[in-house]
């Protein structure tokens, strides 16, 4: 039987930016075209956004003072009244990510020559389990041409290495990509010696003093280096080496420093043999990240071994899901680092990012990072936590400015600079949402229950999140309840009511979880505060059609034409609605599921149905999700993939949510409890094996099924008493530390001493 496919290919170069195969370490992004008659690479940083030119542009909004005149008139019935809660100033976007520059490696070849590139042999591809992009095309007259291209996760430098480049080609650094702004202001520098090569590009953007420098070192074999207009030209080399580093910086940049460290980098033996011990570097790393988790759906092996847009043409393909579960690892693994993916991973190749490629906290994020702690990337979690740390104290300004509290409050979007919540108007009041803290400390919450540990830092934070809560909720409405007020659901608004209303279910659910979570970990005293505020919260209310209303407030219906699935998010990502432990509400929420619509059929919209879903025990909406994925042409040939169908707008949603939605129909974990086989959907995913999960009981999970039958090891780290739920049977599990347990059929098989 063979093996699942680690990577991807195709047969000729990428046309489209788009289609480019990508490697990435969390800091530096590549996207590969492949094509040997110039070979670019488009390099990119999560660190390049675009300035902002005004003092006080990323400010939120100071409306503290306003705030208990906005309640009054809420809770009074004026339902309109957040309209006007605002300082007046027009919605400000977040700053765009943009790329840096691509590299050329330009054959400088007479066209039909006998030395020209015979094209149609080239293939390109991806290996997962490495990160490197290979491109190979043969030649009229000489040897094959091969470029790898990696980025180490060891070094933090991009790595470009060429073997039979051709007689002559040129090198060069060139910024100007699409959407370029003409202001930029470009300098190349180029320094030659002792047969190796520095090409520099600084950029300045307009009316700034900020700007990056591209710093390119080059390393042929052998042959004989001329300098061109922008770059290089390299004759008679056999191998060429390039080793490429991006920084942003403030004022003048010196690269000194930095062509040091790529000289230390490339050493003294050669490009062949820096090459390979680069990549060895890199590899460790890397692989070792990779591999912790697999899925084998026993797919048909010609259709493993198509390339992936053969394979994107056959969405009822079990080979399909199996590369685009093991291509969704790779690219979130790849976008994280020094930060979390954003809207576009790590990678574009234009200076327009749609939604400017930031990252939006009201669910994207969550989306695109949500197999964290259950597929086993410590990686993506830990780039999380760098960006809650790096905003902390603008979440505290939130909280100030805006509710006149103190604790914090999270923005809805984020460039990755500021953490101020400045970006909102009318239809998208943002700056009313008080959820997202919880909803971004959640992954933390569930990786420290993974590891058996609780995070003195992470306990700071819930503590302080409990902060906002305790001066936020002193309102109450006519039952006597606590009020969320003002509130809102992103990213919608109910019937007979404005965006900004009351007791948004979302709002409610978060303050809920945030104070029982913080009661967890707080001296008693405080805890049994936290914990009776928590009890003063409403009910979730159930409207007259049967399903979870949005809002439990008298007076505001449902809208259900909408992408976004907020009201929910008591069953995902949180525990607090289950089919085994509150079923009139899980009803309920499977009512409002099923009444939701797709509104512009966004792909995240589709995959947090499925995630939902696969929460309730539905394995035939989990699956009509991920048929509406499948099924919409949302996957480029790089296997990124689009935010509409038809490949239209790059975003990573779909690509890195879709491991999550897989993971969750086969494996289900809490602190408490395992399900096995909650939600497979049908017809994708009949028999197969998972690898690697990790509970948050604190075991890893081997799970094997197929019609009837399944087979389950359990390896735990520490001892724990878990309900388990698998098919035909409910019971509970002891498990001790190191002691392996194996579940078959039904009932426990043997256990065995690891």
């Amino acid at each position: 039987m063979t093996e699942p496919v680690h990577g991807t290919w195709e047969p000729e170069p990428a046309t489209r930016w788009e289609d480019a195969f990508l490697a990435g370490n969390g800091r530096h992004g590549a996207l590969v075209y492949g094509d040997p008659r110039d070979d670019r690479v488009i390099v990119t940083h999560h660190t390049l956004v675009r300035p902002h030119h005004r003092p006080g542009d990323t400010d939120p909004p100071r409306l503290a003072d306003r705030l208990r005149a906005l309640q009054d008139a809420l809770l009074a019935g004026d339902l309109r009244a957040a309209e006007t809660f605002t300082d007046g100033r027009p919605l400000r976007w977040i700053q765009p990510f943009h790329p840096a520059f691509q590299t050329h490696v330009r054959a400088d070849t007479p066209h039909g020559g006998p030395d020209a590139l015979d094209t149609s042999g080239t293939r390109r591809e991806v290996d997962f389990t490495t990160g490197v992009v290979t491109a190979t095309a043969r030649a009229a007259t000489a040897p094959a041409r091969t470029s790898r291209v990696l980025v180490s996760r060891a070094d933090d430098v991009l790595v470009q290495y060429v073997t039979e480049p051709g007689p002559r080609v040129r090198v060069e650094l060139d910024h100007r990509l699409s959407g370029a702004p003409p202001g930029l202001i470009a300098a190349h520098g180029v320094a030659t010696a002792h047969g190796e090569t520095v090409l520099t590009l600084g950029v300045r953007y307009p009316d700034s003093t900020l700007g990056y420098t591209g710093v390119t070192l080059v390393v042929p074999d052998s042959g004989r280096t001329t300098l061109t207009d922008r770059g290089i030209r390299v004759e008679g080399a056999r191998r060429l080496l390039l080793l490429t580093r991006v920084r942003r910086h403030d004022g003048p940049y010196d690269p000194a420093e930095e062509t040091a460290a790529l000289r230390a980098l490339a050493g003294e033996d050669g490009p062949s043999a820096a090459y390979v011990r680069l990549l060895d570097r890199h590899t460790a790393l890397h692989r070792a990240a990779y591999r912790r988790v697999g899925l084998d759906l026993a797919a048909d092996p010609a259709e493993r071994a198509l390339p992936g847009s053969a394979l994107l043409a056959r969405p009822a393909a079990p080979a399909l899901l199996e590369r685009l579960f093991a291509a969704g690892r790779y690219h979130l693994l790849s976008s994280s680092g020094m930060l979390p993916p954003r809207l576009c991973g790590l990678w574009t190749g234009d200076w327009d990012t749609a939604w400017a490629g930031g990252f939006t906290t009201d669910a994207n994020l969550a989306l695109q990072t949500a197999s964290a702690v259950a597929a086993d990337l410590p990686e993506v979690t830990e780039a999380h936590r760098a960006l809650i740390r790096r905003q902390f104290a603008d979440w505290r300004d939130n909280a100030r400015a805006v509710f006149g509290a103190r604790g914090i409050v999270a923005p809805a979007h984020t460039d990755g600079e500021s953490g101020h919540a400045y970006h909102f108007d009318r239809e998208y009041p943002l700056h009313l949402w008080t959820a997202a803290a919880d909803w971004l400390l959640l992954p933390l919450l569930e990786a420290d229950e993974a590891a058996g540990r609780r995070d003195p830092w992470l306990t700071a934070r819930l503590l302080e999140l409990s902060d906002f809560y305790e001066d936020f909720l002193t309102r109450t409405g006519p039952d006597g309840r606590l009020a969320v007020v003002p509130s809102y659901s992103p990213e919608n608004r109910p019937d007979g009511g404005s965006w900004g209303a009351v007791n948004a279910t979302m709002d409610l659910a978060a303050a809920r979880h945030a104070l029982t979570a913080a009661a967890d970990r707080a001296p008693a005293t405080r805890a049994g505060r936290l914990r009776a505020l928590a009890d003063r919260l409403p009910p979730y209310r159930v409207n007259a059609d049967g399903a979870l209303a949005e809002w439990a407030w008298p007076g505001l219906g449902d809208r259900y034409d909408h992408r976004h699935l907020s009201h929910l998010y008591p069953v995902w990502p949180l525990d607090a609605i289950t089919p085994y432990d509150t079923p009139d509400l899980a009803r309920a929420a499977a009512r409002a599921l099923e009444l939701r619509g797709s509104e512009n059929d966004s792909a995240h919209g589709h995959l947090h149905q499925g995630l939902i879903a696969a929460r309730l025990g539905d394995a035939v909406r989990a699956g009509d999700a991920l048929r509406r994925v499948l099924d919409g042409d949302y996957f480029h040939a790089s296997l990124m993939s689009a935010h509409y169908p038809k490949r239209d707008v790059y975003n990573a949603d779909a690509a890195h949510a879709l491991p999550a939605l897989l993971v969750e129909a086969l494996v289900r974990s809490t602190p408490g409890r395992l399900v096995l086989l909650p939600a497979p959907p049908p017809g994708l995913c009949a028999r197969g094996r998972l690898t690697g999960v990790r509970t948050r009981f604190g075991a890893r999970i081997d799970l094997a099924w197929a019609p009837g039958e399944y087979r389950c090891v359990l390896r735990p780290d520490r001892d724990a008493t878990v309900e388990l739920r698998a098919p035909g049977e409910v019971r509970r599990l002891a498990l001790r530390a190191g002691v392996e347990q194996v579940l078959a059929g039904y009932a426990v098989d043997r256990t065995v001493q690891s």
